[in-house]
């Protein structure tokens, strides 16, 4: 409990810090607007104990759609870590008390699974946000599962790459990359059956003991695993950029699962290179 509430303090502390410089550079269209959140999320994950080894390589190619596989809450911490990266969330999370809050100062695109007739806007949104030099994670299965599973990925808004293609007169292609989060190690102990629900967030599991849970661990280890990033054209088939993304992060979620981890992995903020040119 001590430690929960030390890494609270902390939290409230650094948010207050950085909020001010947020706003001004989202009112004002500023480069910094994308490079806070990533500061912030480094920092989230150094007070959370948050240890990332990562495989593979983030593409430097832009526009760039990622698609990614989603576990917990957590994930936006890990991903935010390592680049300046804007989210796809369900529209309910607009309306969380706190976590609705910081999602908007992230810039979210929120998008209403519920209402399809709505998916042509959000789609649209996403690839104005691709076109406007953001890279953009899309967790395509729609939902959080238990970190072993992979549940198939959704094609719907995948068919925000058609829109940026038909939007831009600069670009002809989008770079499509799957990425994999696996959670391998809890509190020093491996994630095992028994301690798979301490760290994966899914059906339906209350947020505020998952979170207590978590930020009173100390150590987390996650083995993030990027694909190979695949450049689409207008001709694209979605479908097939779904499958196709899906089975990739099968393959590197397994492999990361199998595979055992550092004994000592380094510091979440020196395992975080940024070698891909930041969004103007």
């Amino acid at each position: 409990m001590i430690r929960f509430v030390v890494v609270v303090a902390a939290f409230v502390a650094l948010t207050l810090l950085l909020l001010p410089f947020q706003l001004l550079a989202m009112r004002f269209d500023l480069r910094l607007q994308r490079i806070i959140p990533q500061l912030y999320h480094r920092a989230l994950c150094r007070l959370i104990g948050v240890r990332i080894r990562q495989v593979g390589q983030r593409s430097a190619d832009a526009p760039a759609l990622i698609l990614s596989n989603h576990v917990s809450w957590l994930d936006i911490c890990v991903i935010g870590a390592l680049g300046p990266v804007v989210f796809v969330s369900k529209s309910e999370v607009a309306r969380w008390p706190v976590f609705g809050w910081l999602s908007r100062l992230q810039r979210t695109v929120f998008i209403d699974r519920q209402a399809r007739h709505r998916t042509g806007a959000a789609t649209q949104e996403i690839g104005d946000r691709l076109v406007g030099g953001d890279a953009v994670v899309l967790f395509a299965e729609g939902t959080s599962s238990d970190g072993v599973r992979i549940l198939p990925f959704r094609s719907a808004l995948i068919g925000a790459v058609h829109h940026a293609l038909g939007a831009s007169t600069q670009h002809n292609a989008i770079t499509v990359q799957p990425l994999s989060l696996a959670y391998v190690r809890f509190a020093g102990l491996p994630v095992g059956r028994a301690l798979r629900e301490r760290v994966a967030w899914y059906g339906d599991a209350d947020l505020m003991p998952h979170l207590m849970g978590v930020l009173s661990a100390g150590a987390i280890d996650v083995t993030v695993s990027w694909g190979d990033a695949v450049a689409h054209d207008v001709s694209a088939d979605r479908k097939a950029i779904a499958r196709q993304a899906e089975a990739e992060v099968r393959r590197m979620t397994g492999a990361a699962l199998r595979a055992a981890p550092p004994a000592l992995p380094a510091p979440a903020t020196e395992k975080l290179p940024l070698p891909w040119p930041q969004p103007a």
